[in-house]
């Protein structure tokens, strides 16, 4: 019989070959992964730091630090994404129901990620609250293509809004925000773009304190640990690569201020986000009360951004300033939106739009409430003599002129627009329809009219001021959309 015990010699020579083989694998991959993170740290702690913190009601710069040095956006980029996605729900081309299809480009998009397979959609609003609570990259690239058709042409589109912003030094590339070496943004262009999506969007702004929302069976929290832990701290976004560090645009309102502020290049997520407190304890106390400029109306023109130049790289263009791009300290931010926006090469961000939009502001053939209109109006519902047509707008413009106050003197505080129009007189007969029918809403409201250049010579916007809050102005114009009129609100 043999014997079943395995002599001592062969014992060992077993262990030899099945315990070391596996003991040299443990360690390559330790080696590796702790080579990964000394990498991880080390590119973080080379990404240079550049902040900013802005007064949103003046545009006046209260701290700045290399505020315009490129440096990579990260997830910030995503910011653009959602202002063409508000964009668009503005214009009536998508709504929030919308399915956002996924491709196998989306789908395959590395984490953060909703994990979507290719083929199938969510709607809108879930793309909103993914990029703003887990920064979902294969949502942002979804997004992207449903409005811009690929995500090439979605860049474009993406950066030639950034040049009609103001944001004259930041390039994109992709919806998400994922390692390019030609994104590139600065601080001030993204403080730029903060105040623009809260002054452009009050009634979409609130996705940006979404603290968590249920997708499946998944409960998403959001990345941003300002929120509910900082007081007035309402948004806005997180944005984190190896290359650019840990990055943060805030925005924070109370006592009647407001500010917003940006960190780029933290060296972690705990360093940015103190420093981010240390910004709104001192700057948010300092800023203004009240509007030192009209941060709706146009101000200064962006340069015109033509096709060639969107594909130029963004390294080319420091070396075109030399390293160097100064703006103005202070003064009202650019925030051009759908009337006179220079930028001509600004391409139609959707790759067919749902339906034509009657917002005046948006479709430029479409125009309510002119004199024309009022004429053609007043002879169909009572067919008198053309004299008394003439008679009846008279008086009605007459009666808007009495009661407008001159173009120079603006209510503070919120304030609604319903349209713009070539004609000062066009305006106030708008103005005075909308009063008619906006009833209690508009109740002790101040109707006003602002001129702009356009590119064809001047508009005239239609605003009503004297509203004592957001809620009070958003409400105004829920009661006009319900009769018809376009409608936004914002702080003057």
């Amino acid at each position: 019989m043999k014997s079943s015990v395995v002599s001592k010699s062969t014992f060992n020579g077993s262990v030899q070959r099945t315990i070391v083989p596996f003991l040299q694998k443990a360690c390559r991959v330790l080696l590796v992964s702790l080579a990964a993170s000394l990498t991880t740290v080390s590119a973080a702690s080379a990404a240079q730091y550049a902040g900013i913190v802005v007064d949103a009601k003046t545009g006046k710069v209260l701290y700045s630090e290399d505020a315009d040095s490129l440096r990579y956006p990260a997830s910030l980029t995503k910011m653009m994404t959602l202002y063409l996605t508000f964009e668009a729900l503005e214009a009536g081309k998508i709504s929030t129901s919308t399915p956002v299809p996924f491709s196998k480009h989306a789908s395959a998009e590395p984490p953060s990620k909703l994990g979507v397979r290719a083929g199938n959609s969510i709607t809108v609003e879930q793309a909103i609250l993914a990029l703003v609570t887990r920064s979902a990259n294969d949502a942002a690239t979804a997004l992207g293509e449903l409005l811009g058709g690929s995500e090439e042409r979605f860049g474009r589109i993406m950066t030639n809004k950034a040049r009609a912003l103001g944001m004259t030094r930041t390039t994109y590339r992709n919806a998400n925000g994922l390692p390019n070496t030609v994104q590139m943004t600065t601080a001030r262009d993204q403080a730029r773009l903060g105040i623009a999506l809260r002054q452009h969007f009050p009634q979409y702004y609130s996705y940006f304190s979404t603290r968590s929302f249920r997708f499946g069976k998944q409960t998403i929290g959001n990345h941003n640990r300002l929120l509910g832990n900082v007081r007035g701290v309402d948004g806005i976004k997180t944005g984190y690569t190896r290359a650019a560090g840990f990055n943060l645009v805030t925005s924070a309102q109370a006592d009647g201020r407001s500010i917003v502020g940006v960190v780029l290049g933290g060296k972690s997520g705990g360093a940015r986000d103190a420093q981010m407190r240390a910004l709104v304890a001192k700057y948010l106390p300092a800023a203004s009360r009240r509007g030192g400029g009209d941060l709706i109306a146009q101000t200064a023109d962006a340069p015109t951004m033509q096709a060639q130049a969107v594909e130029q790289p963004a390294e080319a263009s420091v070396a075109a300033t030399g390293g160097s791009f100064n703006l103005p300290n202070d003064g009202p931010v650019p925030d051009f939106r759908y009337s006179g926006e220079t930028t001509e090469s600004i391409e139609v961000a959707y790759a067919e739009p749902a339906k034509v939009s009657a917002n005046p502001l948006v479709n430029e053939n479409i125009m309510p409430n002119t004199l024309e209109a009022q004429s053609r109006k007043i002879a169909k519902a009572a067919p008198v003599p053309a004299a008394a047509v003439d008679n009846q707008i008279t008086n009605s413009v007459a009666k808007a002129a009495a009661e407008t106050p001159a173009t120079e003197s603006t209510p503070d505080g919120w304030v609604i627009q319903i349209g713009a129009t070539p004609d000062k007189d066009q305006a106030m007969t708008m103005l005075e329809n909308a009063k008619d029918k906006g009833g209690k809403a508009l109740r002790g409201a101040t109707p006003f009219t602002v001129a702009f250049a356009s590119g064809d010579g001047h508009l005239y916007r239609a605003r009503f001021g004297g509203f004592a809050n957001q809620d009070k102005a958003v409400n105004a114009c829920k009661t006009l959309k319900r009769k018809g009129f376009a409608c936004w609100a914002s702080l003057q």
